[in-house]
């Protein structure tokens, strides 16, 4: 038997989880996400855009995740010498924590950007011999009591 973990007795409180991961590209991705002829647009853009999407979506992609009533995300795409980084940073007040949804949403975010440079990353075989995704972290965790009168 599965089951989602009982979390109504647990208190109300302040929950911040930021996670982080990575995206190897090409040259000829870097290139062309350098000079702003992606095919597709924006690539970080699309991605962040994604990723925000995504974070408010994981209790229906990871089946024992609780709704979360978040109140607040930030996701951004930066890039790197080597590709893209992807950092998301979600808080919640809330009897759970919010891991998850950071790291689904950093995942996504960098999905997005993999999907939308996909066409120059290919071989002649079809394969993504450069193409690395990971590793996607959490790298930061916070979970602190509501102030009283709050």
């Amino acid at each position: 038997m599965t089951r989602q973990r009982r979390i109504h007795e647990k208190p109300i409180v302040y929950r911040r989880a930021i996670a982080s991961g990575e995206l190897r590209l090409s040259a000829r991705s870097r290139t062309a996400m350098r000079n702003g002829t992606v095919e597709k647009g924006d690539p970080l853009l699309i991605g962040e855009l994604a990723g925000l999407q995504a974070l408010k979506r994981t209790p229906e992609l990871i089946p024992h995740a609780h709704p979360i009533p978040l109140t607040g995300s930030r996701v951004e795409l930066r890039r790197t010498a080597y590709g893209v980084r992807a950092t998301v940073e979600v808080e919640a007040l809330w009897r759970t924590g919010v891991e998850m949804e950071a790291l689904l949403g950093a995942t996504v975010a960098l999905l997005t950007v993999w999907d939308t440079v996909k066409y120059l990353e290919k071989n002649a075989a079809g394969g993504y011999p450069s193409t690395r995704l990971g590793p996607v972290r959490v790298v930061r965790k916070e979970k602190r009591p509501m102030e009283s009168g709050a």
